[in-house]
C-alpha cells in the first residue's frame, strides 16, 4: 500500500512515465476546469436582449428629454424667422390658420399660410405614425426608440441640406420640404416623450408646463422633493436656452447651422438610449411622478 501511494505522489508530482496514458491518474486534485470564453452566439443573445428591453423612466431618461427640447427651441428659433411658421409649436400655426380665413391679406406679412398649413399636417401625421406603431411594438422598447429617433434625426438632417443647397426660400418647394421634414420629426418626437411616462417634459409647447408650474400646489415646497415641478421648470429652461441659442446661431452665421445642431443633439439623444436602464421586474419599486408606484 505504501509503495502505492509513493507511486502514485510520484506520478502527480513528475507526470507519468513515457507510454503511460494520463487517463489512468485520474483528474488531479483542487484543479478547476478554466472558464470557456463567451462565445458569439451568447454576445449575440445579450444584445438581443439589450435591445428588446423596455426602457424605464429615470433620470437618464429626463435628461435625454431635455436635449430633445432643446433642439426643439433651437427649430423653432430659426423656423419662424426664415419660413414664417413653427416647426413645433403647432398652437401658433393653428392660430395662423384661422386668422388666414378671416383675414387672407395678412398671408405674406405675419405668416405665411401655406407653411403654417404643411406644419401642421405634417406634425399630426408624424405623431400619428409613430403613436399607431408604438402601440404595436411597444412605446418604451429600446429598440424602437433608437430607430424611431435615428429617423427623426436623418429628417433634421436631411432639412439643414435642402436649406444649406437652396438657401432661404420662404415660399416654394424647398422650403416646403424644409418646413415638412421639421414639422414630421416634431411630430414624431413629442409622441415618443411621452411614451416615457413624463408628460411634464413634452419637448414643445411650453404654454402647459406654464400653467402646470402655477398650479401646482407644492410650487414653494423646499423640504420635500417635487419632481413634477422640478421637470416643468428644467423644461421651460431647456426650451428657452435652446431658442437663445438657435437665435444666437441665426444672427451670427445662418438658420442651416442651428439646424445641424438640432439634429446633432438629437444623434446624441439617439446613442444616449442604448444606456438607459432597464424595465425593472415586478414587485420593485419605480418612481414616475407624484407618487411612489409598485
Amino acid at each position: 500500500m505504501e509503495d502505492q501511494a509513493v507511486q502514485d505522489l510520484a506520478l502527480r508530482r513528475f507526470g507519468p512515465r513515457q507510454g503511460q496514458p494520463q487517463e489512468a491518474l485520474g483528474p488531479p486534485p483542487h484543479v478547476l476546469p478554466r472558464p470557456s470564453p463567451p462565445s458569439d452566439d451568447s454576445f449575440l443573445l445579450r444584445g438581443k436582449e439589450h435591445l428588446l428591453q423596455h426602457v424605464r423612466p429615470s433620470l437618464f431618461a429626463e435628461i435625454e428629454l431635455l436635449i430633445l427640447t432643446f433642439c426643439t427651441g433651437l427649430q423653432d428659433a430659426v423656423s419662424f424667422p426664415d419660413y414664417h411658421c413653427f416647426a413645433s409649436n403647432q398652437t401658433g400655426n393653428t392660430v395662423f390658420l384661422a386668422v388666414a380665413l378671416v383675414v387672407p391679406q395678412l398671408n405674406g406679412i405675419a405668416f405665411l399660410t401655406a407653411n403654417a398649413a404643411v406644419s401642421l399636417g405634417f406634425f399630426l401625421i408624424g405623431g400619428y405614425v409613430t403613436g399607431q406603431l408604438s402601440h404595436l411594438v411597444g412605446p418604451r422598447l429600446r429598440i424602437w426608440l433608437i430607430l424611431c429617433n435615428l429617423f427623426q434625426t436623418l429628417l433634421v438632417f436631411a432639412a439643414a441640406a435642402i436649406q444649406r443647397h437652396y438657401g432661404v426660400q420662404p415660399t416654394g418647394t424647398p422650403g416646403l420640404l424644409v418646413v415638412s421634414l421639421l414639422a414630421f420629426a416634431s411630430g414624431s418626437q413629442v409622441v415618443q416623450s411621452r411614451s416615457l411616462r413624463m408628460t411634464e417634459i413634452s419637448t414643445a409647447m411650453a404654454t402647459a408646463a406654464w400653467v402646470d408650474l402655477l398650479i401646482d400646489p407644492h410650487l414653494m415646497t423646499v423640504r420635500h422633493k417635487n419632481r413634477p415641478r422640478d421637470r416643468r421648470i428644467a423644461f421651460l429652461i431647456a426650451l428657452f436656452a435652446g431658442s437663445l441659442v438657435g437665435a444666437g446661431i441665426y444672427k451670427i452665421t445662418s438658420a442651416n447651422i442651428a439646424i445641424f445642431v438640432s439634429g446633432s443633439g438629437k444623434a446624441v439623444v439617439t446613442s444616449l438610449y442604448l444606456f438607459n436602464v432597464g424595465e425593472e421586474s415586478k414587485g420593485q419599486t419605480e418612481v414616475t411622478g407624484d407618487v411612489c408606484m409598485v
